[in-house]
């Protein structure tokens, strides 16, 4: 059964919660359901497996963390009872971090379980499995780890979530997932989450679930609260118009997105030389590291933040009122990410591209997929405007610009 979009009038009392769970949803401010959790909380609890399409800051980590925690209190087997698998140790923690927090007067316990960390973090997670987590959060790759030690044991298991799908395929994590799936009970819940459904992501449900449910919600379609904005800038006074646009703004918590590790460590240099406090962050720190930046930035001690795509499904930060695209994004689909990092929970933000004329084509894909013209900007004074240059006339520095689509004739050599 595929289930569209409908206006909720519910309450979160009307899903019939145990009052302890009540008691956490209540306690975190949370009255209505977003429409992903209005749609998806009953066909979880009435043991549905589930297909959902929904974009990041639709609530849908809360669509299914209510439900199995209301399911798990009622459960005789507690021991491993729910598997969430996650593509990025960020998200793994940020579950975590929704599970206790709507969990905290209901008992129901969890664990994060991913890799980066020392020795330590290994004992840590190989005791809590131990003695017994009702949810355990992890990243495919910890996960095989901890089952060929022989300590995870899943053979209780009733609740298989895959959360961002789309995310782990295209990190390469196929292969992961479907060891772990071959070491599950057959019979069990199985709910997998994507914010798009590619033919991979088909393919892998129906390989994974069994007669599930549909849901799809504003599927590549950015909040209505944010101000899309693009600068034509050429791509030698990119640094200038960003130390520009950050000076001006009245911008209190500010993500930068750039398309290469070495894009990141470039602008972080830059704007550390001219006293602006920002942080760059990728894979290449520890952990530790990782935590801590993050930490930072939700507690608004560190203003500006500087990432790669990681970062646009990889936090979930409330009040972030400025997203940047140094770089246009590869593809149409990471824009929606990105910029979703901004107006959550019905808030406004703004988000700025930067768009020389070589990615002027690669913009226009993603106007075509949002559905609509994003409003062009005039540039500062100083600031030389980027020039779209013509099918088949050459662009500075990048050879010949062609229309998307266009194929180079066979040589015949």
């Amino acid at each position: 059964m595929l289930h569209y979009f409908k206006h909720n009038y519910l309450t979160f009392d009307d899903f019939k919660f145990e009052q302890s769970l009540l008691d956490g949803i209540h306690s975190m401010g949370y009255d209505k359901p977003t429409p992903i959790q209005e749609q998806a909380i009953p066909i979880i609890m009435e043991g549905k497996d589930l297909i959902a399409c929904a974009q990041t800051g639709t609530g849908k980590t809360a669509a299914y963390v209510l439900p199995v925690i209301q399911k798990i209190m009622q459960s005789e087997i507690r021991k491993c009872n729910t598997l969430v698998l996650a593509p990025t140790r960020e998200l793994a923690q940020q579950i975590d971090q929704q599970v206790e927090a709507f969990g905290y007067f209901t008992g129901v316990s969890s664990m994060p379980v991913y890799g980066g960390g020392d020795g330590v973090t290994w004992e840590q997670q190989k005791r809590a499995i131990r003695e017994g987590i009702d949810i355990v959060i992890a990243t495919p790759g910890r996960l095989i780890s901890h089952m060929a030690s022989g300590e995870l044991k899943m053979e209780h298991l009733q609740h298989l979530i895959l959360d961002e799908a789309d995310r782990m395929l295209d990190m390469g994590f196929h292969d992961d997932i479907m060891r772990i799936i071959s070491f599950l009970p057959k019979k069990r819940q199985t709910l997998l989450f994507s914010a798009t459904m590619p033919p991979k992501i088909r393919t892998l449900a129906t390989k994974i679930l069994e007669a599930p449910d549909q849901i799809n919600i504003a599927i590549s379609k950015p909040a209505e609260g944010i101000i899309q904005q693009v600068y034509m800038v050429n791509d030698a006074q990119k640094s200038d118009l960003i130390q520009i646009i950050l000076g001006a703004g009245d911008y209190k918590s500010i993500i930068i997105f750039a398309s290469t590790k070495e894009n990141v460590k470039k602008l972080d240099s830059l704007l550390r030389r001219k006293g602006l406090e920002c942080k760059a962050f990728s894979s290449d720190l520890e952990q530790q590291e990782r935590e801590e930046i993050l930490r930072a930035f939700k507690n608004r001690n560190l203003k500006v933040l500087i990432g790669t795509d990681v970062l646009s499904r990889g936090i979930d930060v409330e009040g972030i009122d400025l997203v940047v695209n140094y770089d246009v994004p590869p593809d149409p689909e990471d824009y929606v990410h990105r910029i979703g990092r901004t107006a959550r929970a019905e808030r406004t933000g703004t988000a700025i591209t930067f768009v020389t004329g070589a990615e002027a084509y690669k913009f226009k894909r993603i106007e075509e997929l949002i559905g609509k013209s994003v409003e062009r900007v005039p540039n500062p004074e100083g600031i030389a405007t980027a020039t779209i240059p013509a099918p088949g006339t050459t662009a500075p520095g990048k050879g010949k610009f062609r229309k998307p689509g266009f194929r180079r004739k066979p040589s015949g050599k």
